[in-house]
């Protein structure tokens, strides 16, 4: 049985400072400006949440026309995600990292240098000649964003609370990244071997103690009933320490890394997003693109994500707040015990997470940083610009 369930919140936006306005959207397209020459740099060997949203931000300009490189780590997965239009400049060692993007960049002709994540955004700092740009997947930090020419706060509480900056600042929210299509697999569920009346919880995310499945896995040995399943999708350092948490639980599958992720929500009964920390996680995107009924801890970009939406929020770093509430939303899903689950499914509004809208923003939000620079005196400090576009 399938029920559907439909609510839609407005996001207006917000001006930090009453004089400033947001970027002209029209700007973004080459068909009106020039196309621009933009350089990626993400330093990962492996891909979660930061590293999609990079891998598809690049792919979005580079079907827009824009010249598109990426910058990363020699042998790095992102390189593989790339389409063929974009060129991959991998980085042997970390050796001097800094000093040899600020020259590629420098070769390539550059106009904008766009920082992922922390040892990225350090690297970027770097460079010269090119407007810098840096996302706040996680968090603002002195030594890796204070040198940024503008930043993207990926909510709006990140703006709120940023420290003294000197650049151009604005919010842009993530989107569920398009996905390569998989190659076709078993139904979740028949691989795991689960009956129709067999509740499945899932998570997606790195294996990292910001990412809190510990807690979820130990909330779920102690309340969930004793015929759910729940499967956990991911890679990380903290497998070794998981799977001595998991015990001889047959009940929980750690099952890695898997390219099948929109198929694998699909099978689930129930969403769960445990972190300690997350900005915005795109997990939870692609959760309620599919409709699942979403359970998550109370961090910063769930709170703001999931406002005015049908979900559950528990305090964070709580494993009783969360094993009780996970074992509500699973006795919810059926009234009766042996009665087969009724695989819910949720609409939510999703206007805020469009992807044509969010890539050209940052396009926009480029030629804002550019156009700043070049007014900006030379050799003098630049002001505040006191432009923050939510």
């Amino acid at each position: 049985m399938l029920s559907i369930v439909k609510i839609c919140c407005g996001f207006n936006l917000i001006h930090l400072s009453p004089s400033s306005e947001a970027p002209d959207m029209s700007l973004a397209s080459p068909a009106s400006s020039p196309a621009l020459t933009i350089v990626h740099v993400v330093f990962s060997s492996r891909i979660a949440g930061g590293e999609r949203h990079c891998i598809d931000l690049a792919q979005a300009q580079a079907a827009l026309g824009h010249r598109v490189h990426v910058i990363g780590s020699r042998g790095s997965a992102v390189a593989g995600e790339l389409g063929p239009g974009i060129q991959f400049h991998g980085l042997a060692l970390p050796l001097l990292r800094a000093c040899r993007v600020r020259r590629l960049a420098r070769r390539l002709g550059a106009d904008v240098c766009h920082g992922h994540l922390g040892p990225a955004c350090k690297a970027v700092a770097a460079v010269r000649g090119a407007a810098r740009v840096a996302t706040l997947h996680v968090g603002y930090k002195a030594h890796h964003h204070a040198r940024q020419d503008g930043l993207i706060c990926v909510n709006r509480t990140q703006a709120q609370q940023l420290p003294a900056f000197d650049g151009a600042v604005s919010v842009i929210h993530n989107w569920a990244p398009e996905r390569a299509p998989a190659p076709l697999s078993l139904c979740l569920r028949r691989e795991l071997g689960l009956r129709p009346d067999q509740p499945l919880v899932g998570s997606v995310g790195r294996l990292h103690p910001s990412k809190g499945m510990d807690l979820l896995i130990q909330a779920f040995r102690d309340h969930a009933p004793a015929d759910a399943a729940l499967a956990i999708l991911g890679e990380g350092k903290d497998l070794e320490a998981l799977q001595r948490l998991r015990g001889g639980d047959a009940r929980i599958h750690l099952l890695g890394y898997r390219a099948d992720v929109e198929q694998a929500l699909q099978s689930m009964d129930l969403f769960v997003s445990p972190s300690r920390e997350e900005a915005f996680p795109l997990a939870i995107l692609e959760a309620m693109r599919v409709g699942l009924p979403i359970l998550a801890t109370a961090t910063q970009g769930p709170s703001e994500m999931l406002a005015q939406q049908p979900a559950t929020l528990v305090p964070v770093n709580d494993v009783v707040a969360l094993g009780r509430a996970l074992r509500e939303r699973i006795e919810a899903l059926r009234a009766l015990p042996g009665q087969a689950v009724d695989r819910q499914r949720v609409e939510y509004c999703l206007q805020a997470y469009q992807r044509p809208q969010a890539v050209a923003r940052v396009i926009a939000f480029y030629r804002d940083v550019l156009s700043r620079r070049a007014k900006a005196p030379r050799m003098q400090p630049r002001l505040r610009s006191g432009a923050a576009h939510v």
